[in-house]
């Protein structure tokens, strides 16, 4: 448990470094490290599966009807729990460094057009690595992780919080464009957020904090959306 905790305390301490400051300064992981961890997952993995029983596993395997298509950053301190206490067959979860659509447009498709989501939730975070890169120099990094970088669209040197909400309402914006007629026919609701663990938003360490909907990012405004139309269903089916 000791080495597990500070394996977290370490990828959190790495993670609050913009990803440009690390581009020299790589890490070797540990294959004994990793051996220990597998079995931890093995474990806790046996646990959940005892605890749900087999008849919720019928129930999942009938197919899947997500309420949401959730766009997230990959960053380890960011995970579904934190926003849904039941999130298998409510989820459908996309991550990519930068919480974007640029990178990951085709699964965000997919969800939304097929499966029929009814609300695209786009979920940044504070101290973000892949905005303290896109705001500076990311020059030195791996090919691929520039690409990514380079859909970033924020200014350089902004501050860290103003660049997460920033990228969060660009998204917003690019999937306004992409789902148009599905917003105005009233069949979609694109909802962006920033999860604030960091209490950089003064509004909470931890709290999600909902910044845009449906283009309107007036907090007074927010407050009131969106009027509750029906009610929502959670199966699995």
């Amino acid at each position: 448990m000791f080495k597990k905790q500070l394996a977290a305390l370490l990828a959190a301490a790495a993670f609050v470094m913009p990803m440009a400051a690390q581009a020299s300064d790589h890490h070797a992981g540990d294959a004994a490290v990793a051996q220990a961890f597998i079995k931890e997952i093995q474990t806790d993995q046996n646990a959940y599966a005892a605890a749900k029983g087999a008849a919720f596993f019928q129930e999942l395997s009938k197919g899947q009807k997500p309420r949401a298509t959730v766009v997230s950053c990959s960053d380890s301190r960011v995970h579904t729990n934190m926003w849904d206490k039941t999130p298998e067959g409510d989820l459908f979860m996309i991550r990519n460094i930068g919480n974007q659509l640029a990178t990951a447009k085709g699964s965000v498709q997919y969800g939304v057009n097929h499966l029929g989501s009814s609300l695209l939730l786009i979920v940044g975070h504070s101290r973000c690595g892949a905005i303290g890169a896109a705001s500076g120099d990311y020059s030195s990094l791996e090919e691929p992780i520039k690409k990514e970088l380079d859909t970033i669209n924020i200014a350089k040197g902004v501050a860290s919080i103003d660049g997460v909400k920033t990228n969060v309402n660009n998204q917003v914006t690019a999937a306004l464009k992409e789902w148009a007629a599905q917003v105005k026919n009233g069949e979609l609701l694109v909802v962006g957020a920033v999860y604030d663990f960091a209490d950089d938003m003064k509004q909470g360490a931890g709290k999600l904090n909902v910044i845009n909907i449906n283009g309107e990012t007036d907090p007074a405004k927010l407050h009131n959306m969106p009027a509750p139309l029906a009610k929502a269903e959670h199966g699995h089916h």
